[in-house]
């Protein structure tokens, strides 16, 4: 029953970090329209950086001090903010499918970087050793996945809060009101190529934050942590969920999450051995047929984008 739980809390943990992940793509694709194809590489920014900063053996090396684990968590979320702001100055000139294909270059441009730059990042036998909250406790499976679940759960609700403030204020009406229809935003004074660099940069924040946490979290970071089908994974949780609401993009995380783990755990029942190397694949495809039926059935996803009407017009009552 103990080791039930235990698996309950790290399952909880993980779901809430891909929520993080969708509650910064649902910013930048679900409110501002931005068809941003490289979460992976966003998050692989923030993960290295707070890994590099508070590994006292890498940031001995690199010549600094290791820091504490919750400033290497702001480090990572500003340098991965700081990498989707000089991103999307060059790149949100760009729409549709080219912007996806530049961010999706980019992406596999910074796991090449990890990959190939092996003094730095480690390379292909990543970083181990990174410090992790709550270690005293690691011995006990269920203390330390709970404790890990309400600090996880913790930042998540600050952030689901904070988007939700930003979404009903008239910066996040602006934003959506620029994905609606450009030219009615630039016909009322409002500059969108500033909006949407705004939001670019604010959704990458939230993309390293979550790749930091997950990396203390577990302990360990490789390039094969963030290839394409974390990117994949992340877009089908935001779209299954409801792409423009935050509660969707949570909902959507859970049971995603939930779908992919039972996906694994019953390929590795029901496949022999020499096939299990393969089941990724399967998982892949599972999903992938979820999110045709979901996109058939229900093509706002489970929730949906809810209507806001600003605090003005609910006084008023004008329609």
């Amino acid at each position: 029953m103990i080791d039930l739980l235990g698996y309950a809390a790290f399952f909880l943990t993980t779901a809430l970090t891909y929520a993080i992940l969708c509650l910064g793509l649902n910013l930048q694709w679900g409110m501002t329209g931005l068809f941003n194809v490289g979460v992976a590489g966003f998050a692989a920014v923030g993960a290295y950086v707070s890994a590099l900063l508070t590994t006292p053996e890498i940031a001995g090396r690199l010549g600094g001090f290791d820091l504490p684990i919750a400033l290497g968590w702001i480090a990572g979320a500003a340098a991965a903010g700081l990498c989707a702001l000089l991103v999307g100055a060059i790149t949100l000139r760009l729409r549709a499918d080219y912007l996806a294909i530049t961010t999706f270059g980019i992406a596999v441009a910074i796991d090449l970087f990890a990959l190939n730059a092996q003094s730095i990042t480690g390379g292909p036998f990543g970083i181990g050793f990174i410090p992790r909250p709550f270690i005293a406790w690691a011995g006990r499976p269920l203390l330390f996945n709970g404790a890990h679940l309400l600090l996880t759960g913790g930042v998540a609700l600050i952030l689901f809060w904070a988007l939700e403030r930003a979404g009903r204020s008239p910066w996040g009406r602006v934003l959506r009101a620029i994905r609606e229809d450009e030219t009615a935003a630039l016909a009322l004074g409002k500059s969108a190529r500033a909006y949407r660099l705004q939001a670019f940069a604010l959704g990458g924040a939230v993309m390293g934050l979550a790749g930091a946490i997950q990396a203390h979290y577990i302990g360990f970071i490789s390039p094969l942590n963030y290839v394409s089908a974390l990117t994949f994974l992340v877009w089908t949780m935001l779209i299954v969920g409801g792409s423009g609401n935050n509660a969707g993009a949570v909902v959507g995380a859970v049971g995603v999450w939930g779908l992919w783990s039972a996906s694994g755990y019953l390929l590795n029942t029901l496949l022999a051995s020499q096939y299990q190397a393969r089941g990724s694949s399967l998982q892949i495809v599972i999903i992938g047929v979820v999110l045709a039926v979901i996109l058939v059935l229900r093509p706002r996803g489970l929730l949906g984008e809810r209507r806001i009407v600003s605090r003005h017009l609910e006084e008023t009552g004008a329609p």
